[in-house]
């Protein structure tokens, strides 16, 4: 359903948004980190990252990590733009754009935020095919030296779309786990065959990943470095620039 209204499409999207947030409210977070410093919450988080994480979890960062300095890789399709608006009140900032459409633009947007914003892309998006992923992201990584950090998610017993990515949506009260990788600098600008080769590299280690938090998610076991994950915003961000307007 197309939805042409911009009114209507600004007040769906804060509906939404409130709804997604209560909704999100009531799970249990947990992660297990390589590297507690990529979290970009954590204050020696000194550096500027690429996270990636499949298309069909994007309700778990987006909630648990808006207002942290991210700009998402969205599609310009008209159904990516009510994700955008609800997204944007969760604290998310957007690029518009794909591998597959409008990916110059996107890239240049990509390079001119890259010197101050954290970047997240789901690199199986916008169409699929579902948990393959795309060269995108490896290109933009070694093109602009920033690292990739793989985020593997999963929840228990989630009720899924029929959607190309099978998108999972949380029951209420259940067991939400992430395991985060470590990062990931790649030589700077590869050729073909070296994007590839990272590309098959970071695609086994998020599917690994992912399954590990679907199957810790689904068994409520513990992990003895797990952490309990709330949803805040970056304060070492907001303190910085707290400086910055004090010194100027």
């Amino acid at each position: 359903m197309r939805i042409n209204s911009p009114l209507l499409q600004k007040t769906i999207g804060l509906l939404g948004a409130m709804a997604v947030a209560r909704w999100m409210r009531t799970l249990d977070y947990r992660a297990a980190y390589y590297d507690p410093t990529v979290d970009p919450v954590n204050p020696d988080c000194g550096r500027q990252m690429i996270y990636v994480f499949w298309h069909e979890y994007m309700l778990l960062p987006v909630h648990m990590r808006g207002h942290c300095n991210l700009a998402m890789l969205l599609s310009r399709h008209r159904d990516a733009e009510l994700l955008a608006r609800v997204a944007r009140h969760l604290g998310f900032d957007f690029i518009r754009g794909s591998t597959n459409r409008g990916s110059i633009s996107a890239l240049r947007e990509m390079v001119r935020r890259s010197g101050k914003m954290n970047l997240a892309i789901t690199p199986d998006g916008p169409r699929g095919p579902r948990r393959v992923m795309a060269a995108g992201a490896i290109y933009v990584a070694s093109r602009l030296q920033m690292p990739i950090v793989t985020m593997g998610m999963g929840v228990d017993r989630p009720w899924r779309l029929r959607s190309w990515d099978r998108f999972a949506i949380p029951r209420p009260f259940s067991r939400a786990r992430g395991v985060i990788g470590p990062p990931i600098v790649l030589p700077p600008d590869l050729d073909r065959d070296g994007v590839e080769h990272y590309r098959a590299k970071v695609d086994e280690m998020l599917n690994r990943l992912t399954r590990e938090a679907e199957v810790w998610a689904a068994s409520g076991s513990r992990k003895a470095e797990e952490q309990i994950v709330r949803r805040e915003p970056a304060r070492h961000l907001h303190l910085k620039a707290d400086t910055q307007t004090k010194a100027a």
